[in-house]
């Protein structure tokens, strides 16, 4: 491989497409296949994926603590990669490919079983890739042209899982769109691994024991504040794409075709919109740059109040894909400061841990999205699309742009309640040149 490509945010982001395009297939559709095609009961259904929850937040925490403290030849990150690329595709094929003729109880088995195994070669996946970025990328400015890149390549592989999947899974079955998909991640994932250079340096010194390690994390308040206000902007992005079908229906009164355009008004807008986002983050200091991301991304909302057609949707969605683009791009750069200041307090590189716990805050934003939903269904009488109510129109205006606008409020103020006085930044260009020495 060319040495240009080593260590590079455009091969780097291929990991990201690599693993979107399958994990949104399954985010969107793996509900849909067992329920609605399989027949699973939805309390079963729903029993699977509470264990699967508590199972996330039991294995997300010590993967990223055995990374840290793993110290090959070959790296910390890339041989858990490299062995989990082939559990990960076997699994995600399995997912959806159960044996003809099981009953009730023996699908649910099967559905819990590999959705618990799934979920643990992601898990791998998901916290040494994200482990990789701070240690790959140095200084704010190259964090942001890599997050820029990874984002972009994040929205095209959303619009392929979510507009290409039912087009698929129609013409070839649900077990061969798996299998399509499965060797589309394993192709990118590994063009991706093979383009990755750890620095060695980062490998050495003993690394905290496992209670240690979690004290040291738990008490980091920058970590906790700024993964807690990006979890309530993070149920915004959820809630935001899980609404837009009701609004398209009750709210702007067009039809289910017109959906996806909709969808992506906002999704394609997002692409040219991260490198904006970049452009004005090299203009200021990172911390500043998240924080803004986030008084945009509630002015963004405000737009959808006031939609009413197919055209004033579209309007009020890019607005809102410029918001999201940047959320989508600076946290990045203050998650990297936060692992950066860790290794000038304990000397260790521990990606790992934050990663994980990281990821676990993240991924907990689903349950105020659910409250937020039921709250707002109690209040204006939304039950079903068999019962909207009395004002389905108003119910959804609400969700869509009022609720997201107050979560947003709330993150906003929640980033001033600690000062990221991190040490100045001048990391970037010493870890460029050190970034062209591994290269050589």
């Amino acid at each position: 491989m060319k040495r240009s490509w080593i260590n590079s945010p455009y091969t780097f982001a291929l990991g990201m497409f690599a693993m979107m395009v399958p994990s949104q297939a399954f985010t969107s559709f793996y509900s849909y296949f067992y329920v609605e095609k399989l027949g699973l009961g939805i309390g079963l259904a729903t029993l699977a994926r509470t264990i699967f929850l508590i199972w996330d937040a039991v294995n997300n925490p010590l993967f990223g603590y055995w990374s840290d403290r793993t110290n090959t030849r070959y790296g910390r990150r890339r041989p858990w990669v490299f062995g989990a690329i082939p559990l990960f595709m076997l699994f995600f094929v399995l997912v959806f490919s159960p044996p003809s003729g099981l009953s009730e109880n023996g699908l649910f088995i099967w559905f819990l079983v590999t959705l618990v195994l799934f979920e643990a070669a992601a898990t791998v996946l998901w916290v040494n890739y994200g482990a990789l970025f701070p240690e790959l990328f140095r200084g704010d400015r190259l964090r942001a042209k890599a997050s820029a890149i990874q984002q972009g390549y994040q929205v095209v592989a959303l619009l392929i899982a979510t507009a290409l999947t039912p087009v698929i899974y129609a013409a070839i079955n649900f077990s061969n769109m798996a299998l399509l998909y499965a060797c589309i991640f394993g192709l990118f994932m590994l063009l991706c691994m093979m383009s990755v250079r750890e620095n060695p340096e980062s490998n050495q010194g003993e690394q905290l024991g496992l209670i240690p390690a979690f004290k040291e994390t738990m008490k980091n308040k920058k970590f906790w504040v700024f993964n807690i206000s990006n979890s309530f902007a993070q149920t915004v992005n959820g809630l935001i794409s899980s609404m837009i079908p009701f609004y398209a229906k009750y709210v702007l009164n067009i039809s289910e075709a017109q959906v996806s355009i909709l969808l992506a008004a906002v999704f394609v807008s997002v692409i040219p919109l991260v490198f904006v986002w970049y452009w004005i983050i090299r203009k200021m200091d990172g911390v500043k740059a998240w924080r803004l991301s986030l008084y945009v991304y509630g002015l963004s909302v405000i737009p959808l109040w006031f939609g009413y057609d197919l055209v004033s949707g579209i309007i009020a969605g890019v607005a809102v894909g410029f918001g999201l683009a940047g959320f989508f791009v600076t946290p990045a750069l203050v998650g990297g400061r936060i692992i950066d200041e860790d290794e000038e307090k304990t000397g260790l590189r521990r990606e790992g841990i934050y990663t994980a716990v990281a990821g676990f805050i993240t991924r907990s934003s689903g349950l105020i999205s659910a409250l937020a939903f039921l709250i707002a269904g109690m209040i204006f009488g939304y039950e079903s699309g068999d019962n909207p109510g009395a004002s389905p129109e108003l119910t959804f205006r609400y969700l869509i742009s009022v609720v997201p606008l107050c979560l947003l409020v709330i993150s906003v103020v929640l980033s001033y309640t600690v000062k990221f006085n991190f040490s100045e930044n001048k990391r970037g260009d010493h870890d460029l040149e050190q970034t062209e020495a591994i290269n050589r």
